[in-house]
């Protein structure tokens, strides 16, 4: 019998952009052992999708081609693979899909249980797409990297969270006031209003000049940095930053493990320390109960039909986005 054809969005080889992208029928998904049928409702694009078509993590990612981007996703379970126990036919659920195999630009998806999580009626399928990189990235820098306790105990600490009208900046805002913490943040002057009602306690202008130079302006010294945004120099940052402070950075390059390398050979009480997100479940679960509590929100920079899956790609790139960018199927 012919397999089902449904509609994805793929590309087939590096580089090419938004023009790389085409619109495809494929067959749907046969689940495998351990794996669930999704009829997807909403996915959401990471500039980590892009990086990976332009070529930026090769030869890890992706692991084959043609390759259907994007690994967070929001549907409904639709069919269930033998093995299969934590879910059944019906079960709405918001997903990470693996960046090895990708598949979040189609109509169905088939994922391992492993990284998925109930998503109740009170989260619709946009704003769970929009939590599994952004959101457990923005978690772990804060939870782990910065040391914030969310239940609101611990000391006092001055934060400052760069780019925070972005995808990881806008969670990381609102997870760092669950926290004790007094929050500085930079974006750009159109989300200033935006990035006030997220709770941050002050707002700069990354393009004024104490924007630029990310100056306080209560005078205060950062114990941490969750760095968001791109190209800002370790100078800028550390006449800024507490006895003991340390920027975390959410998209190391080549020279944040040099920074990272140099302040540990120096001893310096200041640091450096890159962030790679590692996956966990009940991280996306505890922040799916925070979109059902209303104590987070994902903030929707715009929606997309998947037919125009390039103008949500272009967007990604372009790198402006406030909150994230959505693809609906």
């Amino acid at each position: 019998m012919e397999a089902k054809l449904m509609h994805a969005v793929q590309y087939k080889s590096y580089g090419g952009g938004p023009s790389g992208l085409k619109h495809v029928g494929v067959p749907i998904p046969t689940p495998k052992k351990n794996e669930v049928l999704l009829k997807l409702e909403a996915a959401s694009l990471n500039p980590v999708d892009w990086k990976i078509q332009k070529g930026q993590l090769r030869p890890l990612f992706p692991g084959k081609f043609p390759q259907i981007p994007a690994t967070d996703v929001a549907g409904e379970i639709v069919e269930v693979g033998q093995g299969a126990k934590k879910f059944k036919v019906g079960d709405k659920v918001v997903v990470l899909l693996s960046h090895f195999s990708g598949g979040g630009l189609a109509e169905f998806a088939s994922s391992n249980e492993r990284f998925m999580v109930a998503r109740p009626a009170e989260v619709s399928a946009a704003e769970g797409a929009g939590l599994p990189v952004a959101g457990i990235t923005a978690h772990q820098a804060i939870t782990q990297s910065a040391g914030i306790k969310l239940d609101g105990t611990g000391k006092q600490k001055n934060i400052l969270i760069t780019a925070a009208s972005g995808g990881v900046g806008h969670y990381a805002v609102q997870l760092a006031k669950l926290g004790n913490t007094h929050v500085t943040a930079t974006c750009g002057a159109r989300n200033v209003e935006l990035v006030k009602s997220l709770g941050a306690d002050e707002v700069l202008d990354y393009k004024t000049p104490d924007g630029a130079a990310l100056k306080s302006p209560s005078g205060r010294k950062y114990d941490a940095v969750i760095n968001c945004a791109t190209g800002i120099a370790w100078l800028t940052f550390e006449p800024n930053l507490s006895a003991k402070g340390k920027v975390i950075d959410i998209a190391p390059n080549a020279s944040s493990f040099t920074t990272f390398l140099l302040k540990k050979l120096t001893f310096s009480k200041k640091s450096l320390v890159p962030l790679l997100m590692i996956p966990k479940a009940e991280s996306l679960d505890y922040l799916v109960n925070l979109v059902k509590e209303g104590k987070l929100k994902t903030v929707i920079d715009s929606k997309h039909p998947i037919s125009k899956a390039e103008d949500a790609w272009a967007k990604s790139i372009d790198g402006h986005a406030t909150g994230k960018i959505i693809v609906e199927p």
